[in-house]
C-alpha cells in the first residue's frame, strides 16, 4: 500500500475513536490528580467520535474527507486536550486540501503542518505534553526513506511511544507521578489504531497504556493545563502586502517586534511578499497603523470591533439578530443552576468537574439565546478552550460571542454581579473579565485514592482543600480541612459558601456556624445549597 484514500483515513479514524473509548478509563487514570475527574481520555474519545457522523457523500476524495473529520472533530471537541486533537487535525486537513489520495511525502507534510497548527493553538507550549508526542511523530516522518504505508506508520508509532515515556522525564510533575502524560499516551492510543487499520492488523502493535509506576501525585493532567486565557480585548488579524523595499523576507521584523509588544497570543508569518499578523491587544488600531508602514492591507478582521470591519470593508450589512447581550454559562446542580438563572443567564449547559460540554453544545446555547451578543462562561479552566471554539463557530452566524474565561463557579458569579445594563458592550466585557481576579476561590472533597503531593501524603477518603483549583490542605475530617482553607480569606468583606449535593443540612447548618464563628463581624457570610457533584464546598472570598 503506497496511498491512503478517502476510505482508508476514514476507516483508520473510526477505528482509533472505538479504540480510544474502550481505552478512556485507563488514560483518564493517569491524570494526576486525586478527585473523581473524567478527564483526558474521555475528552479525546467524545472528540474524535465525532468522526462517526459522516456521511458517505464526503468520501468522494481523501481533501473532502479530512476536512469533513476535522470539522466534526471540533464540534465534538470537549476539554483541551480534545481541542488541542481537533486543531492538530484540521492543520493535517489543510495540508491535504486539493489530493485525491496521499502518499508518503504529502503525508510528511501534513503531519508537519498539523503539529504546527497544535502548537499554535496553545499560548504558552509546555514539553512534556501532548504536544511533544505530536512533534516527535512528525520530526521522525521527515527522516523516513519508506515509500510503504505500513512501514512509515509502524516507525511513526514507534517514535510516538518513545516520546510518550520521556514526557516522564520533561515534566517534574509527571516523574514525580510516575505516569506519562494523559493526553499523550490518548494521541498515541489514536496512531496505533491508525496504524493498525491501514495495515488490516488490529492489534499487532500491542500498544498497552501504562500503569503508573507509583502513587498519582500532583497537579492536573499536563495537556488540560493550556487553556488559552486571552487577557488583551481585541483579536486583530490582518495580511499586508508588503511594500516594494520591504520586499525580503525577514525586511519586516520591526513589525513583528512590535506586535510582540502590543499584546499577547501572537501569531507572525513573513514571506518575500506577505505578513500575516495574528495578536491579541488593548489597541488594535495602532496595529493596524504600524502594519501599514510595510506595506496595503489585503484583509483585516477585529473580533471586537465588529463596525469598524465592516467599515474598513465597505460592508453595510444589517444585523441578522436582534440588538441585546445575553448569557450562558456552565455549572451543575439544581442550586448553583437557579443561582445563575437568577443573575440573568438565558441558557446553562450542564457540565463542569466530570463532564466537560462539548464545543457543540456550546455553540447551540449561543445560538438559543438569539441575540446579536452572547456573554460565555465556562465556569472552569478544562472548558475555556471549548467556549473559545464555539464563540468562533457563533461568528460565522453573525453572533458576538465573548469568552469571559471564569475558571471556576465563583467566578462566574462575580462576573454576572459585575455586569451593567447601562453602559455598552465593550465596557461590560473588559469589567467582567476584570471582575474575575477579585474573587478567590476554594474547594473541598475526597481525596479518591493515595497520592504524595508537594511533601503532602494524602490517603484515600481524606478530605482535600483546593486554593484555586490546586491541593493545598489535607485532613481527616470536614472541618479540619474548613478550618485550615478559610484562614485563605483573611481579609475577605464577603464570604459564601455553595454546599455540595453530599452534604446534609445538619452539616451545611454546621458549616454556616463554623464560618460566622471564624469571621463574626469582618465579613458577611453567606452558606447556600449548591447541590454541585464532586466537591462538597466551593467557598469564594471577596
Amino acid at each position: 500500500m503506497e496511498r491512503i484514500f478517502a476510505k482508508d483515513l476514514y476507516a483508520a479514524l473510526t477505528f482509533a475513536a472505538s479504540r480510544l473509548t474502550a481505552d478512556a478509563d485507563r488514560v483518564n487514570a493517569l491524570n494526576v490528580f486525586p478527585v473523581p475527574d473524567g478527564d483526558t481520555g474521555s475528552n479525546m474519545s467524545m472528540t474524535i467520535s465525532g468522526v462517526n457522523a459522516m456521511t458517505g457523500d464526503r468520501l468522494t476524495d481523501l481533501s473532502t474527507a479530512a476536512k469533513t473529520c476535522a470539522d466534526l472533530m471540533l464540534r465534538s471537541a470537549r476539554g483541551n486536550s480534545g481541542v488541542i486533537l481537533s486543531v492538530y487535525f484540521r492543520g493535517l486537513a489543510r495540508a491535504l486540501a486539493g489530493l485525491e489520495s496521499a502518499g508518503v511525502a504529502e503525508l510528511t507534510s501534513a503531519l508537519a503542518s498539523a503539529t504546527e497548527a497544535a502548537y499554535g493553538s496553545v499560548m504558552n507550549p509546555t514539553e512534556g505534553t501532548i504536544l511533544s508526542v505530536m512533534r516527535a511523530v512528525s520530526e521522525t516522518a521527515a527522516t523516513l526513506q519508506t515509500e510503504e504505508i505500513t512501514d512509515y506508520f509502524t516507525a511513526l508509532v514507534s517514535a510516538a511511544e518513545s516520546a510518550l515515556f520521556r514526557t516522564r522525564e520533561q515534566l517534574p510533575v509527571l516523574k514525580q507521578a510516575g505516569v506519562v502524560d494523559a493526553g499523550g499516551c490518548g494521541f498515541v492510543i489514536i496512531l496505533v489504531a491508525m496504524a493498525e487499520s491501514l495495515s488490516g492488523k488490529a492489534a499487532e502493535l500491542g500498544f498497552v497504556v501504562p500503569e503508573p509506576l507509583a502513587p498519582v501525585s500532583s497537579g492536573v493532567s499536563a495537556a488540560a493545563d493550556f487553556d488559552c486565557d486571552i487577557t488583551f480585548p481585541y483579536c486583530t488579524e490582518c495580511i499586508v502586502e508588503k511594500s516594494e523595499e520591504f520586499a525580503v523576507e525577514g525586511a519586516a521584523e520591526p513589525l513583528h517586534a512590535f506586535v510582540l509588544a502590543a499584546g499577547d497570543s501572537v501569531v507572525y508569518v513573513e514571506d518575500e511578499s506577505i505578513v500575516k499578523i495574528h495578536v491579541h491587544t488593548c489597541d488594535p488600531g495602532a496595529v493596524l497603523t504600524e502594519a501599514v508602514k510595510f506595506g496595503s492591507l489585503l484583509t483585516v478582521k477585529v473580533e471586537n470591533m465588529r463596525k469598524q470591519h465592516t467599515e474598513l470593508k465597505g460592508e453595510s450589512a444589517a444585523p441578522s439578530l436582534p440588538e441585546g447581550v445575553g448569557f450562558v454559562a456552565v455549572a451543575n446542580g439544581d442550586g448553583l443552576c437557579e443561582i445563575f438563572s437568577d443573575l440573568g443567564v438565558n441558557e446553562i449547559v450542564s457540565g463542569g468537574q466530570t463532564m466537560n460540554p462539548s464545543t457543540e453544545q456550546l455553540l447551540e446555547a449561543i445560538k438559543k439565546v438569539g441575540l446579536k451578543t452572547v456573554f460565555v462562561l465556562p465556569n472552569n479552566s478544562n472548558i475555556v478552550m471549548a467556549a473559545s471554539s464555539a464563540a468562533r463557530l457563533a461568528e460565522e452566524e453573525g453572533i458576538d460571542a465573548r469568552v469571559i474565561a471564569s475558571k471556576s463557579i465563583p467566578q462566574g458569579i462575580t462576573a454576572l454581579c459585575s455586569y451593567d445594563p447601562d453602559v455598552d458592550v465593550e465596557q461590560n466585557y473588559a469589567a467582567l473579565r476584570a471582575s474575575l481576579s477579585t474573587v478567590k476561590t476554594l474547594s473541598l472533597t475526597n481525596a479518591v485514592r493515595d497520592a504524595e503531593i508537594d511533601g503532602m501524603s494524602i490517603k484515600q477518603g481524606q478530605f482535600i482543600g483546593l486554593i484555586e483549583n490546586k491541593v493545598k490542605r489535607v485532613a481527616d475530617d470536614l472541618f479540619g480541612c474548613l478550618d485550615q482553607l478559610v484562614d485563605e480569606l483573611t481579609g475577605s468583606a464577603c464570604v459564601t459558601a455553595y454546599c455540595g449535593e453530599d452534604l446534609s443540612d445538619e452539616l451545611a447548618d454546621a458549616v454556616r456556624a463554623r464560618l460566622e464563628e471564624r469571621f463574626r463581624s469582618n465579613a458577611d457570610v453567606t452558606v447556600v445549597r449548591g447541590g454541585q457533584p464532586v466537591y462538597s464546598l466551593i467557598i469564594s472570598g471577596e
